[in-house]
């Protein structure tokens, strides 16, 4: 096996490894509203770029019992270096079903950082191009 190959996949490993961190944490976290899964899979200083949210963990802790409703739905995820993305069906974080891409930075094997992008789920009857929105 060449270095090239040897380092592609290492860093493929690392790619899913991060990928399972993600969604193993957001099942723990907003799932099972185990809050000590913060402790395990996520660490400070915590980024958050989300417009409705300010940077620090403790966000965390205080959303998350207050959630009523609350699931996430990850339809697909994909990852690139230290970065996961999930694109999901999220309930009960709108007033209505919305469509959330989920940007997840990983330092160490922990997510420090978060951007999402969010829109109101329209069925594809009501899309001009009549295609699903997840």
């Amino acid at each position: 096996m060449t270095q090239h190959n040897v380092e592609r996949e290492e860093r493929e490993d690392r790619e899913k490894a991060n990928v399972d961190v993600v969604l193993t944490a957001m099942r723990e976290l907003f799932a099972d509203k185990d809050l000590t899964a913060i402790d395990r899979y996520w660490a400070e200083p915590y980024i958050q770029h989300s417009p409705r949210m300010p940077n620090g963990l403790d966000t965390l802790r205080n959303i998350v019992p207050d959630l009523e409703g609350f699931s996430w739905e990850p339809q697909r995820t994909a990852a690139q270096g230290d970065l996961v993305f999930t694109h999901s069906i999220v309930h009960g974080w709108a007033p209505n079903p919305v469509a959330i891409v989920d940007i997840f930075r990983l330092d160490g094997g922990r997510i420090v950082e978060h951007w999402d992008v969010v829109q109101d789920l329209v069925s594809p009857a009501e899309s001009v191009s009549g295609n699903p929105m997840v």
